[in-house]
């Protein structure tokens, strides 16, 4: 038998603790909580994160200054996490004009032009299905080509006006209205969300919730939101009349279907609507049990800023559109796939959402490469 058999150091020590299961508790991206290990004592001690290290509330870290086996085991169980998440990706591909959209088969020909207003697009016959089929896909019997109806949904959701886009695309050579960037949203948002709500991202266990005041009409309503906590993706949403009264969980359900799966850890404000969604919808008696954390201040890992990052893109999108017309805008779901899957975040190293929930939308122009999917469907 050999030394490190008989006497594991702290490293391996961490790592099986890692291994087993219910030992490390994941708070949210900066706390953990790992059991002790010694029989009969049920303690969990605190791990943290400070800086480029870690903090651990044991005996062993704070007297002996040591990294200990409860910091090696976050370090693991982060580590096979990752690796879990990078085995789990789903890539979403441009077209590829060398096969057949439908079949994949590469024998292809030629068919003639299909001659648009605003150009010519080419036609193709694939000779395995029989079928026919264009690089228009997504895009049919619109008058304007693909590539300004995607840069018109790319201006607008980075922070434009409907008129301001409109007012661009005229130097384009488009004559277009503001109704008619608003058309493209309304429908094309639809045909995304019906097609992406088949994929599941890979998100972590650890999901937040808040609200934030719009108005809809000049009417005062609240916008409640459900975020992942490590890959900021947006998981669901609710427009609601009432702060704390109104029944949020039509939000909760969502995010369970959506996710197919419930978190460890939600972390919300204290409103009371909140408490009741989460007893009903998330905790149950037998564990593991999701655990709720109300109580949101600004010092160490209780802070709620990721989620008022959220809130702070969302204010700012409302201001330009200077309120919503009605509930169940479609500007609302366009701005939730815009901020998942478009829009690259410093705080995810330039990455999407959806990029580090394992879901790798490829290509220049990402709003065709998702809209041509969905179109394929």
């Amino acid at each position: 038998m050999t030394t490190n058999e008989t006497n594991p150091t702290r490293e391996e020590k961490g790592k099986t603790i890692a291994e087993k299961q219910d030992q490390v508790r994941r708070i949210d991206s900066t706390h953990y909580q790992v059991k002790s290990q010694y029989t009969g004592n049920i303690r969990w001690y605190d791990v943290i994160a400070i800086g480029s290290g870690w903090n651990c509330t044991c005996a062993d870290h704070k007297y002996r200054q040591v990294c200990c086996k409860h910091i090696h085991a976050v370090e693991f169980s982060v580590k096979l996490r990752e690796e879990i998440r990078k085995k789990n990706t789903v890539t979403i591909s441009p077209l590829n004009t060398s096969e057949c959209i439908y079949c994949k088969s590469e024998n292809i020909t030629k068919d003639g032009l299909r001659h648009n207003k605003y150009g010519d697009i080419q036609k193709f016959n694939c000779k395995n299905c029989k079928r026919y089929f264009t690089i228009n896909l997504g895009f049919e019997k619109m008058k304007h080509n693909p590539k300004g109806i995607t840069t018109a949904m790319q201006l607008y959701f980075s922070g434009e006006s409907l008129r301001n886009v409109a007012k661009s695309l005229r130097l384009l050579g488009m004559n277009i209205t503001h109704q008619t960037v608003y058309n493209w949203i309304q429908k094309y948002t639809g045909l995304m969300e019906k097609y992406l709500e088949n994929i599941t991202p890979n998100i972590s266990d650890t999901w937040r919730a808040d609200e934030i005041f719009i108005k809809v009409r000049g009417n005062p309503k609240w916008l409640y939101a459900m975020m992942d906590e490590d890959t900021r993706f947006w998981i669901a949403k609710q427009v609601a009349d009432t702060k704390y009264t109104e029944d949020i969980r039509p939000m909760f359900q969502e995010a369970k279907k959506f996710t197919q799966t419930k978190p460890s850890v939600l972390i919300t404000d204290g409103a009371h609507n909140f408490q009741t969604a989460y007893k009903r919808e998330l905790f149950t008696i037998a564990l593991p049990r999701t655990q709720h954390v109300r109580h949101i201040h600004m010092d160490r890992d209780m802070n709620n800023n990721k989620m008022e990052r959220l809130n702070g893109e969302i204010r700012d999108r409302e201001k330009v559109m200077r309120g919503l017309k009605k509930m169940d805008s479609p500007m609302i779901g366009g701005y939730q796939l815009f901020h998942n899957y478009i829009r690259n975040h410093q705080g995810l190293d330039n990455q999407t959402p959806a990029d580090k929930a394992g879901i790798k939308i490829e290509g220049e122009n990402k709003w065709m490469t998702l809209i041509q999917n969905a179109s394929k469907q």
